[in-house]
Order: structure tokens, then C-alpha cells, then sequence
């Protein structure tokens, strides 16, 4: 199973960026996906998580609002669109699958056997 994000970059505060991530490999009907992002220094965090299997979303407060987590089946692709970015949504962002969710522990990358190299948003 690969993951391959894509679509990082720089804007300013208030601006909008979207990230995806394309799935290969993947075997089995559903999955249970999630976009994590790092900051230097920080610890990881899990910003959006999707159920596929009923298409339930669930975010962290700090994107709440201002994030949408969405995914192509088609297409095997996952996106995260995010608006109204801030200096604090800096970082390296990371897209993650699973076989299922497991509740608030799918906001723990480690959670997920499958991860994706990430790629960089920077807002500045």
C-alpha cells in the first residue's frame, strides 16, 4: 500500500490550500483515513479523520470549522481543504489509512499502518 500527498505550499494567513493524497494498493472495500500534521518541535496531530463506510468526518477543535476532510472512491484520493489558515497550521501534513476507525484513537497516526511522506504547508 502506497500513500503520495500532494498539493502543499505556501500562503498567507486568511488564504486557502488544498492537500491530497493518492491511495494505491489498497485491498480492502472500506477504510478508515486520516490527515496528521507536524510542526518543528511539536508533536504530531491529528487534524481530520473520514469513515468511508458511512462517510462520518470528525475533526480536531483546531480545524474545526475550517477544514473539510473528503475522499474520492473513484479515484482513490483523499483531500483536505483547508480555508481560513493560520501561522499555527504550519507544518508537514501527513495522510494515514486504515482498516477501521477506533474511535478518538484514529487521531493517533500510529494507529495506521499505512502513511503517506507528507507534504509541507507553510502559512506566512
Amino acid at each position: 500500500v502506497q500513500l503520495v500527498e500532494s498539493g502543499g505550499g505556501s500562503v498567507q494567513p486568511g488564504g486557502t490550500l488544498s492537500v491530497s493524497c493518492v491511495v494505491t494498493g489498497y485491498r480492502y472495500q472500506y477504510s478508515c483515513m486520516g490527515w496528521f500534521r507536524q510542526a518543528p518541535g511539536m508533536e504530531r496531530e491529528g487534524v481530520a479523520v473520514l469513515w468511508d463506510g458511512g462517510g462520518s468526518t470528525y475533526y480536531s477543535d483546531s480545524v474545526k470549522g475550517r477544514f473539510t476532510i473528503s475522499k474520492d472512491k473513484f479515484e482513490n484520493t483523499l483531500y483536505l481543504q483547508m480555508n481560513s489558515l493560520k501561522p499555527e497550521d504550519t507544518g508537514m501534513y501527513y495522510c494515514a489509512a486504515e482498516r477501521w476507525c477506533i474511535g478518538a484513537m484514529s487521531f493517533d497516526a500510529l494507529t495506521y499502518n499505512y502513511r503517506g511522506q507528507g507534504t509541507q504547508v507553510t502559512v506566512s
